[in-house]
């Protein structure tokens, strides 16, 4: 049976969309899942995104299997993949237009803008180590600035979930730190039961900061939306950044503002179809 797809990219972070609108089960297997996304054999993506029935009162569901095969709760740039895809699929092109996407991490809201970015409701961050999930303090305590060792080095670091885990250290320079190496030992550490999301931020001034990623998962990528929103969140707590914030990833650039109004995270950046195709 051959299915038709969309790839659509979020600052370099690629994702394989699939209608899935007529089943609540995605057509797609976990371990088909990884065979279509890898790179040389494949069509090649970080992640396989389905776009299925709304519930719970939402216009739709989104479901994510990434290139590894596990499924992740959320993903900030998938979901403005999301958010062009169904624009598409429902054949309009009305701006200011927003969904209510029914995710793991809960219901998130993506809108599209005038200038093609997309702008999302990301929600309240959680912080406490309970909800995050880690056991690096009791759980019902904050991990801000707490000192662990990986790699027989001391990282300070601060936990933030997104709906999804993230663990934000901050460095004097980004772009030194070897992600291939130091990544899989962070998304492993024993004190993180459900595996990590891991940022390295270094702040260039308090409204700009530059960011990489190890995404859980995923492992090296061009961008991260939710790692994006934690990693600002973790910098206002640690005084290092504004609450309104330009976040350079290697992709470009997205802008994050944690409201002080309603404790909410928003992102705003591009989502781009790179094309479609299909597949048996």
């Amino acid at each position: 049976m051959s299915y038709k797809f969309s790839k659509y990219q979020g600052l370099g972070n690629d994702f394989i969309l699939i209608d899935n609108r007529h089943s609540s089960e995605t057509i797609v297997t976990p371990e088909q899942a990884i065979r279509i996304c890898d790179r040389h054999f494949g069509i090649g993506a970080d992640g396989v995104i389905f776009v299925l029935p709304g519930q719970e009162g939402t216009d739709y569901t989104m479901r994510i299997y990434n290139s590894d095969g596990s499924e992740p709760e959320m993903c900030g740039n998938g979901i403005r993949c999301l958010a062009k895809f169904i624009a598409n699929l429902e054949g309009i092109g009305k701006v200011n237009k927003t969904y209510r996407i029914h995710t793991l991490a809960g219901v998130i809201s993506p809108q599209l803008l005038e200038n093609g970015l997309v702008k999302v409701d990301m929600g309240q961050p959680f912080l406490l180590a309970g909800e995050i999930p880690t056991t690096l303090v009791a759980a019902d305590e904050k991990v801000v600035n707490h000192t662990i060792t990986v790699a027989e080095q001391a990282w300070a670091v601060t936990c933030v979930s997104m709906g999804n885990p993230h663990c934000i250290t901050f460095v004097e320079d980004s772009d030194a730190i070897a992600l291939e190496q130091i990544g899989p030992l962070f998304e492993h550490y024993s004190a993180f039961p459900q595996r990590i999301n891991t940022e390295f931020i270094q702040v260039i001034k308090p409204d700009y900061i530059k960011m990489r990623v190890w995404e859980r998962g995923a492992g090296i990528t061009l961008a991260c939306g939710t790692g994006a929103c934690a990693s600002v969140v973790a910098g206002v707590l640690n005084n290092q950044c504004d609450r309104l914030c330009t976040v350079e990833l290697p992709g470009g650039f997205l802008e994050i503002n944690w409201s002080s109004e309603d404790n909410r995270v928003y992102m705003t950046g591009p989502a781009e179809l790179s094309f479609i195709g299909s597949f048996d």
